[in-house]
């Protein structure tokens, strides 16, 4: 592992909400027009994270560094990267009929010429709580010997904790062996609640009813460098698929760790958080961390003016 004694913290802010309906990573949410990105950074600062690498869509650099890049560049190293169709293992082939990137895992091997410390990767929109940031930068900074496979880390969320009233989500549903390392994420792309219960939706097979306790990823995860050479090998692979396929197809973060997990090529520690989750998947989400983050203003967890204190 790393051994600089540096953390930086990738957000994958490429995304455009297209169920929200705009750019999610620069809608205001605090007082004085802070994002959900905002808190996330400074959580992270807070726990010793220094440095920070956004994923971005290129024709976005501009917006997006005025509105969140400049706030806290006199705070951390802020670096950027592009997300783009086209940065994709040489050798390999890009289908006809493809318009969009690859997906969570492609968004962070895009920043592989950035990263050369421990870091720690979360989604722009979500709001994670500061404990996800210091369980993380304690498992990051301490440095296991990596021996026969990597050691990477996830939070873990209660279920419960990650859904909206207001549509479906979706989240890597995990198991975990007796010492709470992580077995199994399977993605979920449809949990919502029906008629009381949680569930999810899977072609084929309709609706099943799910525990509300279970953990899940939330695209939350501490990694060592070492993940982009397994990321690049693994999206070789990935482009081996059949060009219809690949028109489609996402290469999801969870799939990567999955299969370095089943290839006994890596470990990951759950570092379980009851923390709540909020974001803004839909608009009507707004309202809920608009409410909770003047609650944590009021109870002095953030300051009212987060950058200006």
């Amino acid at each position: 592992m790393d051994n600089t004694g540096d953390l930086t913290l990738v957000i994958m802010a490429a995304g455009m909400g297209s169920r929200y309906g705009g750019l999610k990573q620069i809608d205001p949410v605090g007082k004085h027009g802070e994002f959900i990105i905002d808190y996330s950074i400074y959580d992270a600062i807070i726990a010793g994270f220094n440095k920070v690498v956004f994923i971005i869509k290129e024709e976005n650099y501009e917006v997006f560094r005025d509105t969140v890049g400049k706030r806290v560049e006199n705070l951390v190293d802020v670096k950027y990267a592009f997300q783009k169709i086209d940065t994709i293992p040489e050798g390999t082939v890009m289908p006809e009929g493809r318009t969009k990137p690859w997906g969570t895992s492609h968004a962070v091997y895009s920043c592989k010429d950035l990263v050369n410390e421990n870091f720690a990767v979360i989604n722009a929109d979500d709001f994670y709580g500061r404990d996800s940031f210091v369980q993380l930068a304690d498992f990051l900074k301490e440095k296991p010997e990596a021996g026969d496979k990597h050691h990477f880390a996830m939070a873990g969320f209660i279920l419960n904790n990650t859904l909206t009233e207001n549509g479906h989500v979706a989240r890597g549903v995990c198991t975990t062996d007796a010492n709470n390392y992580l077995k199994n994420v399977t993605e979920r792309t449809k949990i919502q609640y029906n008629h009381g219960k949680i569930q999810f939706y899977e072609e084929g097979d309709g609706w099943t009813t799910i525990d509300p306790n279970s953990t899940v990823s939330m695209n939350c995860w501490g990694f060592t460098p070492d993940i982009f050479t397994e990321i690049e090998k693994q999206m070789k692979n990935f482009f081996k698929q059949d060009t219809a396929t690949l028109a489609k197809a996402e290469f999801f973060l969870p799939s990567v760790v999955q299969n370095l997990i089943d290839n006994e090529k890596c470990d990951v520690k759950v570092l379980n958080t009851n923390a709540k989750w909020y974001g803004v998947t839909y608009h009507e989400d707004k309202e809920e961390i608009v409410k909770f983050i003047s609650k944590q203003i009021e109870i002095g967890v953030y300051p009212e003016n987060l950058w200006n204190k």
